[in-house]
């Protein structure tokens, strides 16, 4: 079975630290670093651009398309959804799409909220997303953390209501009844091989693709340090989690692309069947009626 291997295309400091920090060189050789590994593998993937990166270096999307890979938008700024409101929400994914459009000569299809932050209070971001005319969102992770998730979001292909948009949800792990992050991110550093190939291998038995993420960064072993040295300022236990075992990156990828197949996700979305039937998610207006959200075969999730 296919699976979506995706790629967040965006510079650290802007992304983890905070977003008015500038964007940086250190993105363009981690780029190379990755697109070299791909390459290697014969591995193709989706990108999802922050229009600001694209803006700083307009040579990177040329370079990605040429390679074969899928550019889809990561909007403009790394803001989080839920601290925006419609309207500066849709400026900023406008903003990214007219600059993808600009550098590759296409539209983007898809999209991906900065740090996955389409939570319930943001669930009114999926119809403007379909009225810009995305095809997909990758932007829900079913599982309950502070900073983002909807835990009992469905964990595998589903509409948005009656949308004409799909999400691909980040790949989890079944545990106890619970949803576990695993296949992407400082998840694919810092666990153990096997929690992966258990991940995917599960959601392919079901007769589902799996979706995983990293970020260039993660390559660059000692980059978190080199920030530091330059001035930064960040906690020890950031710096520590930020940075320990992005050395074993490239095995971990290499391995994983020799147990599984991955594709862009219009790829994957060709090869897989949604129908009306599937489960959904909705942003209905906010109430009373809206409060309780339980999992259920074709449950529909509004925001609160």
């Amino acid at each position: 079975m296919l699976n979506a291997l995706t790629i967040d295309l965006e510079d650290w400091p802007q992304a983890v630290l905070d977003p008015s920090l500038p964007i940086t060189d250190h993105v363009v050789g981690n780029v190379d670093r990755l697109l070299t590994l791909l390459d290697k593998h014969s591995v193709r993937a989706t990108f999802f651009a922050l229009g600001k990166v694209c803006e700083r270096h307009p040579q990177l999307l040329p370079r990605i398309q040429s390679a074969g890979h899928e550019i889809a938008s990561h909007g403009y700024g790394h803001e989080l959804v839920y601290r925006l409101t419609p309207r500066p929400f849709e400026d900023d994914v406008r903003r990214s799409i007219e600059i993808i459009g600009s550098q590759t000569g296409q539209r983007p299809l898809g999209y991906r909220a900065p740090a996955f932050s389409i939570t319930r209070e943001s669930l009114w971001a999926g119809p403007i997303l379909a009225n810009l005319g995305f095809r997909y969102s990758s932007s829900i992770f079913p599982i309950r953390k502070a900073r983002y998730g909807i835990h009992d979001a469905p964990r595998i292909p589903h509409r948005w209501g009656n949308c004409d948009l799909v999400e691909f949800p980040l790949a989890t792990l079944r545990v106890f009844g619970c949803h576990v992050p695993v296949c992407g991110g400082g998840y694919m550093r810092l666990l153990p091989w096997w929690v992966h190939a258990q991940a995917i291998g599960s959601m392919n038995a079901g007769g589902h693709p799996a979706v995983v993420y990293l970020h260039p960064y993660e390559l660059a072993s000692d980059e978190v340090g080199v920030f530091r040295r330059a001035g930064l300022r960040f906690s020890t236990r950031r710096r520590v989690m930020q940075s320990l075992w992005r050395s074993r990156m490239p095995q971990r990828l290499s391995r994983l692309f020799d147990a599984f197949r991955f594709a862009p996700i219009t790829q994957v979305l060709e090869a897989i069947s949604l129908s009306r039937s599937s489960p959904t998610v909705s942003a209905a207006v906010p109430g009373p009626a809206a409060a309780a959200l339980p999992m259920a075969a074709s449950p529909t999730y509004a925001a609160t």
